[in-house]
């Protein structure tokens, strides 16, 4: 039994959990949070989105593949170098996109699409079993905040970039960003690297009351793939599949915003559109951690909200959809009709931002060991970005009036209601690993160091209140 000076002791700060979640949260800050200041911009800032949609659809669709099993490479590589080499791929598609639009190279925003979803999926897989799992369970909402705040810096960042160089008066009409914007982010890209270098191991993370992270000793490759295959086949994961998939799926709000928005409109909506990212995270995470409830009712009320803000967010959406399909406009900020138009982008936004806080938790609570953690949010990105490929794909056309991609959508949203139900009134959220848990040696080592311990008081059955 570990005495309580051990317990109790002061975290070393390079191995203590806030630093380690602003490690993730600067990475996450210049990889993908650049990325998504692009995307921000609809269709990458570019004039035409089709190219881009088709290079966005190979990202998806090779981070799909990435994400489900960047738990077995984090596994024989460890956490670290895996984040790293989860960043090597974004400042290559950012590349791209610059030699496209100055000199209208193509290869290149193909070529880095390929790189971005390796690595990216590898970057997806772990940031989330990181910022959920090196944290206490009753401090998974708060950290799960600061992750994703950090992330929406990126696009915050790039807004105020991109903004700060497109909003002349020759910007006013449609068309694409100035090149310089991509000199920009590929050098703030290029940081991630070796920001993600400075993890800690989460066998080394100390944490403030003195518990460990509790880490799978790792097995080999079958048996990590079959890790992998054994938590993907639980029910309530299968459950949860239609959810994951509708909740990234609109990929239409890019072509929206390049349809009926000039340049300056759209880096506006990029940068402002950050703080309804920002507060709906910031809500949904203080009901998450919020202990006047269990986690089991704090789940079923964050479930609720996250249906009425995606009802009122997609019939606003098809209601202005309808009247620009009637009559297209162009609308630049000066234009009256702007903040109509922008209110969809901000509606869709906030309830989007809400389900993603609200879905890790959910899968967070679903086991008290970061392998397993690893595994279970590699499945949840790695389906959600099989269906942004599909989405992006879908919207490498023009459809009339955007029908078919929103109905689509809609359709996928309406379809997750009832499992996703199903889940959150069955679902017992856990602190210990149940008993059947512990039997993970059937599939990994079965030495007495299968995991690292913990101190006899972390040992205890509870339900988190």
């Amino acid at each position: 039994m570990s005495s309580p000076a051990s317990i109790h002791r002061k975290p070393h700060w390079y191995r203590s959990v806030p630093f380690n979640s602003l490690v993730i949260g600067l990475v996450g800050f210049c990889a993908p949070g650049l990325w998504n200041a692009m995307s921000s911009l609809g269709a990458g800032g570019q004039q035409s989105p089709f190219l881009v949609n088709a290079a966005s659809s190979l990202v998806f669709a090779l981070m799909g593949i990435f994400c489900v099993f960047g738990s077995v490479v984090a596994s024989k590589i460890g956490y670290t170098a895996t984040l790293a080499l989860g960043t090597v791929g974004f400042p290559v598609y950012s590349a791209g996109l610059y030699l496209n639009n100055r000199y209208g190279v193509e290869w290149l925003v193909l070529f880095g699409a390929a790189t971005c979803g390796i690595s990216a999926g590898l970057f997806w897989s772990i940031e989330g079993a990181i910022a959920l799992g090196y944290s206490r369970p009753e401090k998974r909402g708060k950290y799960l905040n600061v992750w994703l705040i950090f992330r929406t810096l990126g696009p915050l960042v790039g807004g105020a970039i991109v903004l700060a160089l497109n909003s002349s008066d020759s910007q006013k009409a449609s068309g694409k960003i100035g090149y310089q914007t991509y000199l920009i982010f590929v050098a703030l890209q290029c940081l991630g690297t070796p920001l993600a270098l400075f993890l800690t191991p989460p066998a080394k993370v100390e944490r403030a009351d003195g518990s460990r992270v509790k880490v799978l000793a790792p097995g080999t490759f079958w048996e990590e793939i079959k890790g992998v295959f054994r938590v993907s086949a639980r029910r309530h994961i299968l459950l949860l599949l239609p959810l994951f998939w509708s909740a990234y799926f609109n990929q239409y709000s890019g072509n929206f915003q390049v349809y009926y928005f000039g340049v300056r409109a759209r880096a506006l909506m990029g940068f402002v559109g950050n703080f309804s990212n920002i507060a709906a995270s910031t809500a949904m995470s203080l009901l998450l951690d919020w202990n006047r409830f269990t986690v089991k009712t704090r789940l079923k009320i964050g479930f609720y909200v996250c249906v009425v803000l995606h009802v009122i967010g997609w019939v606003y959406g098809w209601v202005i959809q309808e009247k620009y399909t009637a009559n297209p406009p162009m609308l630049d900020w000066e234009s009256e009709g702007f903040v109509e138009g922008f209110f969809v982008i901000l509606l869709w936004n906030i309830s989007f931002q809400a389900l993603a806080n609200w879905m890790y938790y959910l899968v967070s609570t679903m086991s008290d060991n970061i392998t397993d953690i690893n595994r279970l949010t590699g499945i949840l990105r790695g389906q959600e970005s099989l269906a942004q490929a599909v989405s992006f794909g879908l919207n490498t056309r023009e459809w009339y009036g955007g029908r078919v991609p929103l109905a689509v959508n809609t359709i996928l949203l309406g379809l997750a209601v009832i499992p996703t139900w199903i889940v959150v009134h069955e679902h017992e959220p856990v602190t210990e690993t149940p008993q059947e848990e512990e039997e993970i040696g059937q599939d990994e080592p079965t030495s007495s160091a299968a995991t690292v311990a913990l101190p006899e008081e972390e040992k205890s059955v509870e339900k988190i209140a």
